[in-house]
């Protein structure tokens, strides 16, 4: 069993920055990759961005070159850092994390980008 706990969302205007944390916690030896998933009003959640236990890492086409993914293994957490924001990255995020086929979620945290 994994643990996840997300922060660091809040209500910010379209241009400015946010840093959204994950510490994992339990069975956090297995973890195969951990990722930020959104999902906005009326839509179905997605991929933001994913980064394996060796490094690599995917972003969705609309967050590259704005937002970051990156992790402390010694603190076990995943961070997503997100510049440049726009109102169409309003959404509650969400901290994934795979184990073999198995997958984990956090409660989400709400991001608000203001026009």
């Amino acid at each position: 069993q994994v643990q996840l706990v997300e922060s660091g969302g809040g209500l910010v205007q379209a241009g400015g920055s946010l840093r959204l944390s994950c510490a994992a916690s339990g069975s956090i030896f297995s973890i195969n990759a951990m990722g930020w998933y959104r999902q906005a009003p009326g839509k179905q959640r997605e991929l933001v961005a994913r980064i394996t236990s060796g490094g690599s890492t995917n972003y969705a086409d609309s967050v590259k070159g704005r937002f970051t993914i990156s992790r402390d293994n010694a603190k076990n957490t995943v961070y997503l850092q997100m510049n440049s924001l726009k109102p169409e990255d309003t959404a509650v995020y969400y901290c994934n994390a795979e184990e073999g086929h198995m997958g984990y979620w956090g409660q989400g945290t709400q991001v608000t980008v203001s026009s």
